[in-house]
């Protein structure tokens, strides 16, 4: 058993005060009652072997409890096969009967040793059904608390969607809000490459990758499930090396390497590229010796593993949120679960991000 989802302290507080609720209404009866039997008197009742067979049966009892409902809970959120339950069921309730014979036969008030008659068949009797209720109520609570856990889970996690999905028409507002007619942009410049091509090659084809990373952004139509053809995710990435190259006129250190076979691979947008603006941000381009490296490697054993590697620039740091990344890990959170690792290594002089989807 791993983790207990219940305390030992905890238990033993419910079950004593629990204990002393009913010792209380014990008192109160013999109090006010004349009982047929004087073999309850209330000076038995709270002598002192009465108190200490008292005091055993609430340590027993927590004890009991406190494995038996954390192994239950155990058996329950693992969703265990029905024979786990069937054979810690029969050791616990030949723990609890066990003690109970036990108790009566060394702890009893009377001091009066059990002897083999029908009282003794009763008491037996008595100390299985005990243990049954005992046993019972631990599932039972165990089983209850597993629900309320997962219910509590589903909340989280609808939650933690609900703003997801806020996020995303909060950054979509902020996306448009902050263009000019997008799509009149996107058509002039086109316009502007057309009449740029007698003039320069690379101001040309400049405008021809501004172009194409405007319309990969702003177009939905290649997005089916939430998911984008990772040989367009790619292409995008290629654009935006190749933009950032011809703003520092072809002088950036940037080794990207692709292996593997990516038709009909899917995977959500704009992943890889946030992944690898970080390292354009922060990293040191222009290191010859250290160039950024950028692999991504796709197989059906190991599904998408990708690589970025940059060393850090010196000197003043731009400044950085850290949301990107943050909304990256979400993303990946809700569409791939726990079928994806995502491991971010921030040493002194490099940071390396890998990430690998394991489902293709």
């Amino acid at each position: 058993m791993s983790a207990k989802r219940y305390s030992f302290w905890k238990v033993m507080g419910v079950v004593a005060g629990l204990h002393i609720v009913l010792e209380l209404i014990a008192i109160g009866v013999l109090s006010t009652m004349q009982l047929p039997s004087q073999s309850y008197s209330m000076e038995k009742f709270l002598g002192v072997k009465s108190l200490i067979s008292q005091a055993v049966g609430v340590v027993f009892a927590s004890v009991f409890f406190y494995y038996t409902l954390n192994y239950y809970y155990s058996l329950v959120v693992k969703k265990s096969a029905t024979h786990k339950y069937i054979l810690y069921t029969a050791g616990a309730l030949s723990v609890y009967t066990t003690y109970n014979i036990v108790a009566l036969k060394y702890l009893s008030v009377n001091g009066k040793e059990l002897k083999l008659s029908s009282p003794l068949l009763f008491t037996l009797l008595a100390s299985v059904v005990n243990a049954i209720f005992a046993t019972g109520l631990s599932l039972l609570l165990a089983y209850l608390q597993n629900l309320r856990d997962e219910q509590k889970q589903r909340k989280i996690l609808e939650q933690q969607k609900m703003e997801l999905e806020v996020e995303k028409l909060q950054a979509n507002y902020n996306f448009l809000k902050a263009q000019i007619n997008p799509h009149f942009l996107h058509n002039t410049l086109n316009f502007f490459y057309a009449k740029s091509l007698p003039y320069s090659q690379e101001l040309s084809d400049g405008i021809l990758t501004l172009s194409e990373i405007m319309r990969y952004a702003l177009s939905q139509d290649n997005v089916m499930y939430g998911r984008v053809p990772l040989a367009d995710e790619i292409e995008h990435l290629r654009n935006v090396i190749k933009i950032n190259q011809l703003r520092f006129s072809n002088k950036l250190n940037v080794h990207f390497e692709v292996n593997g076979v990516i038709n009909n691979v899917m995977i959500i947008p704009f992943i890889l590229i946030t992944i690898v603006e970080n390292a354009f941000k922060h990293g040191d381009l222009k290191n010859s010796e250290s160039p950024i490296n950028i692999l991504l490697f796709v197989d059906d054993q190991n599904g998408i593993y990708f690589y970025c590697h940059n060393k850090k620039k010196t000197g003043p740091k731009e400044l950085s949120t850290g949301i990107g990344l943050d909304n990256t890990k979400k993303r990946l959170d809700m569409i791939y679960g726990d079928q994806y690792t995502l491991n971010i290594k921030d040493e002194m002089d490099s940071y390396i991000v890998e990430l690998n989807i394991r489902t293709l």
